[in-house]
């Protein structure tokens, strides 16, 4: 299964042991996970100034990323598709890659529910999903 997990479930992960750590380390474990450079970007800054790590553990989560995750083009898409147009290229992603879900906080596309083929869930509510699915 090809899983998209949105900055903020990753900033999320790295920040604190909680659900968005153990979905983050199951996906990792059990699926591809897709991302994208833009994703990386986000990342890599907001590790910095919202987590306020230090610049070479920024780095390193990176490139851990870079090496356990699928790296993908997005596709461009139209910028109305999406409430806010700085969340479009992971629609974008998400079209190019063929995903089956995006695992995100971002009301901005969780508010969608759907995008083509590909479900936008919580955190929480893809772990429910993989329960309810004995996965």
């Amino acid at each position: 299964m090809k899983i998209i997990l949105d900055t903020n479930v990753i900033i999320a992960a790295f920040a604190s042991r909680g659900l968005c750590s153990a979905v983050f380390e199951l996906c990792l474990d059990r699926f591809d996970v897709i991302l994208s450079e833009a994703i990386l970007k986000e990342v890599s800054i907001n590790l910095d100034r919202k987590i306020k790590l230090p610049l070479p553990q920024c780095n390193l989560i990176v490139s851990y990323l870079r090496e356990n995750c699928l790296i993908s083009e997005t596709d461009d898409l139209d910028g109305s598709l999406c409430r806010d147009k700085n969340d479009i290229h992971v629609l974008g992603l998400a079209q190019r890659s063929l995903a089956e879900y995006i695992i995100t906080g971002d009301q901005d596309l969780l508010c969608l529910v759907k995008h083509q083929n590909t479900k936008i869930v919580t955190p929480r509510g893809f772990w429910t999903i993989l329960k309810e699915n004995g996965k």
